[in-house]
């Protein structure tokens, strides 16, 4: 009786071991819609805004997120002063990314609901600027306050011209001032073609021609602007908007920013 008992035990251990084999076979793990979706290749077109003094930069960083995503299409960035893109967004501008210059502005789009904790990832300061060969003698910020010369700054309403205010401010210097203008390229550029005397750029923006030369500008280290960025709460394409916004502040995107004279945030 006892060998039977065995026997009968063992096949009904075989049985309930083999169901349990189906069971688990039945109950494999499978991967959620969201799980593949998160995995997929991204793809589709991506619209970013930046401020002007981050043409150089981000030109750059979407080639290589391009590079690296070769179904994504970055089209061709929106560079302006801070404030002309965060009005654009506001009146209801499609983009996917914004990359504001200063917080100030960037703060506009999140106090219209347009975009949710945006992310230091870089800082700047500023520098004064004059052609090459410096025509004019420039040799400091209290030259800007000479009337014969042609001098020209931001508006106070885009990041580098609050900074400029700044600066000058702490330096006890009026400027006399020619032109104000829209954004930092504006004033390189009349300074580059000999139009302006001297004016006061981002020292990233003075790296990026031979057509100008820097002065030394003391204090310039104390007026630091810091740049957000943010993947709009409206994007048409959020995978790929929050993939370049990874991006830049990644180490690689990081390293890049340094490369062309970027603070760390």
């Amino acid at each position: 009786m006892r060998r039977t008992s065995l026997t009968a035990l063992a096949a009904v251990a075989a049985a309930v071991l083999a169901l349990t084999g189906c069971a688990s076979a039945d109950t494999a793990p499978v991967a959620t819609p969201s799980e593949t979706d998160a995995a997929a290749t991204l793809s589709g077109s991506l619209t970013i805004s930046a401020a002007a003094s981050l043409a150089a930069a981000f030109d750059e960083l979407a080639a290589e997120f391009e590079a690296a995503h070769p179904e994504v299409d970055v089209l061709p960035i929106s560079y302006d002063g801070s404030s002309t893109l965060a009005t654009q967004i506001i009146e209801g501008a499609r983009v996917d990314v914004f990359a504001s210059a200063d917080e100030k502005n960037m703060q506009k789009v999140v106090d219209a609901g347009l975009a949710s904790d945006p992310e230091p990832f870089a800082t700047n300061v500023l520098t004064l600027v004059v052609p090459t060969g410096n025509p004019g003698g420039v040799t400091g910020l209290a030259d800007l306050a000479k009337p014969d010369l042609n001098v020209v700054l931001c508006a106070a309403e885009v990041p580098c011209g609050a900074a400029s205010a700044t600066l000058l401010q702490n330096a006890g210097v009026t400027a006399s001032v020619d032109s104000y203008e829209q954004n930092v390229t504006a004033v390189l550029t009349k300074v580059a073609s000999g139009e302006a005397d001297a004016g006061l750029v981002y020292v990233t923006d003075a790296a990026t021609t031979t057509d100008v030369e820097t002065v030394d500008t003391p204090g310039a280290d104390a007026v630091v602007n810091t740049y957000p960025l943010v993947a709009l709460n409206g994007a048409a394409n959020p995978e790929a908007a929050s993939a370049f916004v990874a991006f830049v502040l990644s180490d690689r995107g990081q390293q890049m920013l340094s490369a062309l004279g970027f603070g760390a945030p």
